[in-house]
């Protein structure tokens, strides 16, 4: 059954109030698209196995929302890489391999899909640039959410300036992990000791990905908030890659968060 009722994402106050100068943003959730099944609600995922053509009206909601033509909301082939580009136009033909873009041109909505992954919305208003940056544990982990900053200023912004918002993703309850990986963070730095609490499960910890992100970002210079939403635990709400896993499903449904540069 199509959803009749409109996209209505999550909004961060931070970034609401600039809206007067001409910036658009939504954490979008699972409301107000037409997918049916796993992908029930506005699934965004290009790279799903949703029928494209439910993909397509779903991404032109939220284009709408935006207020964007469809193909000016743009998303990256994501690779959990610390890839940053800058966009100045929409893509002809594939989509790029990266986790993050940025750009000075209003009218381009930048956006990431995420399905548990840390989805970060970026803002300079004053020098009028915006990025948007995957941010799993392995981006965050090898500086995508730096690399997203770094872009910025060469177009002009100011970390100082710049507020860098972390939407919905695993919260800490639910992100279970192993020793090895343990290990990966306590490699990178003895301080990331501070992120993981043990697990119910022998040898296994909880990683808070949300609370690592923040810090990185504050550490990075800019000024970060969060939307504490877990995306595993609301399933109503968000897609989840690990809840899907969990259920033997095979695949699974993306959401968007995008920002935008108003054309005036």
């Amino acid at each position: 059954m199509h959803d009749s009722v409109k996209p209505d994402p999550i909004r961060s106050p931070a970034l609401e109030k600039l809206a007067r100068q001409g910036l658009r943003h939504g954490f979008f959730t699972r409301a107000g698209g037409v997918s049916d099944g796993i992908y029930r609600g506005l699934n965004a995922g290009v790279g799903s196995q949703d029928a494209r053509e439910n993909v397509n009206e779903n991404r032109a909601r939220i284009a709408a929302f935006l207020g964007v033509a469809p193909q000016n909301l743009l998303s990256l082939y994501q690779i959990h890489s610390p890839d940053a580009l800058v966009v100045r136009e929409p893509f002809d033909g594939e989509r790029p391999k990266a986790d993050a873009l940025v750009t000075d041109r209003p009218g381009l909505a930048l956006g990431v899909l995420t399905a548990d992954c840390g989805p970060v919305l970026y803002a300079d208003a004053e020098a009028g640039v915006i990025g948007a940056a995957h941010a799993g544990w392995k981006g965050a982990l090898t500086g995508v959410l730096e690399s997203t900053i770094e872009a910025m200023e060469k177009l002009g912004a100011r970390r100082e300036r710049i507020i860098a918002v972390l939407g919905p993703s695993i919260g800490p309850d639910n992100y279970e992990v192993g020793p090895e990986f343990v290990d990966r963070f306590a490699t990178a730095s003895a301080a990331n000791g501070d992120y993981f609490r043990p697990s119910p499960k022998p040898g296994h910890a909880l990683f808070d990905l949300n609370r690592y992100t923040l810090d990185r970002l504050s550490q990075a210079g800019v000024t970060a908030h969060g939307i504490d939403r877990c995306t595993y635990a609301e399933e109503e709400s968000f897609f989840s890659y690990r809840r899907a896993t969990h259920r033997g499903e095979g695949d699974y449904g993306r959401q968007i968060s995008a920002i935008v540069l108003e054309d005036r």
